[in-house]
């Protein structure tokens, strides 16, 4: 027979409500008869009902997030400093992977907001706000991350990385590099648009020859970089910025099988996505840009349960900020 919250009560000498307040943390309950009821519940074996509990309150106590390739572990480590945050706050979370295909995010879209979760957290592969927004019913909690749309109508928390752009292109040019190549991620993206036109600026104000055949643009799946890259060697390329860490780390070991090593042939900046430690083998050879991974997954969390636990409040637009660390010539220091 099923262990019921009166079964806990009769054990711990409360009512059913004390017991209710002790588990849910809705009222305050003395130490020593939180004590009780833990012990109860402990010797009956008793699981609350979560489905009722969500009858009760309208919260399921769950958060969707979907996600463009689970297999990148720029958001698998999104993921798991989101997750963190939101078990700690006694939530869960569902992971939905679109494989950066619009048709797959519109599916999980209409099944998500279907009531099964709360809110979402949604790192969108869309083309057009309006395909997004036509399927979120509402006043239902989202917040977008990483990747943003001109209209604002979502809380958004994402990474600026304009200024690390702008600033390794200007580094490579007062090196004396003059044919700079770029691989940006799907020209769709947020993320790809704004790197891509820092890339621009910082060419233009470095006075290099605006080549527009030297920007090139994968997926941002693990397998698009090799043909970009190709194409880049080609052109006479001698540096390139590869504006993505997955499509990076795939770059090092495809040039390094072609005979290729960076900074004594090619000059490389490399997008560092995830835990640097992975990073260590070639951080004496490419200039780096580092995003703060675990800090936007942890400012998501946050985001959205602002939404849904108080839906009243104001939307925020939260931007957080990469670092740049160039490749220290002699005599330099890694922080220049």
């Amino acid at each position: 027979m099923k262990v019921t919250i009166s079964d806990v009560a009769r054990l711990a000498g409360v009512s059913t409500a004390t017991v209710s307040h002790t588990i849910n943390n809705t009222r305050y309950v003395s130490g020593d008869t939180k004590k009780k009821v833990y012990h109860a519940i402990d010797q009956l074996g008793y699981t609350p009902d979560a489905s009722a509990r969500s009858f009760r309150t309208g919260k399921k106590k769950t958060i969707g997030f979907i996600v463009p390739d689970i297999s990148n572990k720029f958001f698998g480590t999104i993921i798991e400093s989101a997750e963190n945050y939101l078990s700690a706050q006694g939530y869960h979370l569902i992971i939905a992977n679109t494989k950066e295909n619009m048709e797959r995010e519109e599916t999980n879209l209409r099944l998500l907001t279907a009531g099964l979760v709360d809110g979402l957290l949604i790192a969108s592969t869309m083309d057009d706000f309006q395909r997004l927004d036509a399927l979120i019913p509402a006043g239902f909690p989202v917040v977008l991350v990483d990747r943003t749309f001109g209209t604002q109508k979502y809380s958004s928390v994402s990474v600026s990385n304009f200024q690390p752009i702008y600033r390794s292109v200007c580094r490579l040019a007062a090196r004396g590099k003059r044919r700079i190549g770029i691989i940006g991620g799907l020209p769709r993206l947020s993320t790809t648009k704004e790197r891509i036109a820092a890339y621009r600026a910082a060419a233009a104000d470095c006075g290099l020859v605006q080549d527009e055949s030297l920007i090139l643009y994968g997926d941002s799946m693990e397998n698009s970089a090799p043909p970009c890259l190709d194409r880049l060697l080609e052109r006479g390329c001698d540096s390139i910025v590869v504006c993505q860490g997955l499509m990076a780390s795939v770059t090092i070991a495809y040039l390094r099988g072609k005979g290729i090593q960076p900074h004594r042939d090619l000059d490389l900046v490399s997008f560092v996505d995830y835990d640097t430690h992975a990073y260590e083998f070639y951080y004496d050879q490419v200039d780096r840009i580092i995003q703060p991974v675990e800090e936007l997954g942890r400012a998501a969390g946050e985001q959205i349960l602002f939404q849904v636990e108080r839906p009243e409040m104001p939307l925020l637009e939260r931007v957080l900020t990469s670092a740049y660390r160039p490749f220290p010539e002699a005599g330099e220091s890694e922080s220049a």
